[in-house]
């Protein structure tokens, strides 16, 4: 996007996930060393050692995933634009024309979107890494996007900027 006054990239990198995928990765390969390795049966009730395969390729399909997701959003004259990889494959753009409304703000991503990720709620779409902090975009069609943000303060003087420059006219 030419003239990009702001930027962001968000990784969707919580500890906590990066535990359950270990943990899941650390599980199966003890399983399968026990079993298919060592011919210990793993579990009460094992299944066959084929079934590591699909599990190694579930558990590996995941790890890739969740090392994909990227959110970057940009912010510039012409818009607000957007990519959340690996769920959208390019830049999407929202003219300043589009928007009657972006302020950035607080919200509670559990109660009100469900958590992260591409989410839908009450409110709206949102697609948010982490964290608690959002542009709220309200357009003229009277449907809402929330973007996280992990650089409230920034975006905030961002609009700011542009609002006071004469570049937008939208309420915040």
């Amino acid at each position: 996007m030419a003239n990009t006054i702001f930027e962001e990239k968000q990784k969707f990198n919580q500890p906590w996930i990066r535990i359950c995928l270990v943990l899941l990765i650390a599980i199966f390969t003890w399983g399968f060393i026990q079993q298919v390795v060592m011919g210990i049966p793993f579990g009460n009730n094992p299944g066959p050692d084929w079934i590591f395969l699909p599990i190694f390729l579930l558990v590996g399909g995941l790890v890739i995933f969740f090392s994909s997701m990227k959110l970057i959003t940009k912010v510039s004259k012409s818009g607000i634009s957007y990519c959340f990889t690996p769920f959208h494959s390019k830049e999407k753009l929202i003219t300043w024309d589009r928007v009657k409304s972006a302020k950035v703000i607080d919200y509670r991503p559990i109660r009100e979107y469900g958590g992260w990720g591409v989410r839908y709620g009450l409110k709206g779409k949102a697609l948010n890494v982490r964290g608690k902090h959002g542009i709220e975009i309200e357009f003229f069609s009277g449907s809402n996007l929330l973007i996280g943000t992990q650089k409230p303060e920034e975006l905030k003087n961002t609009l700011k900027e542009l609002k006071e420059s004469g570049v937008i006219a939208i309420n915040n």
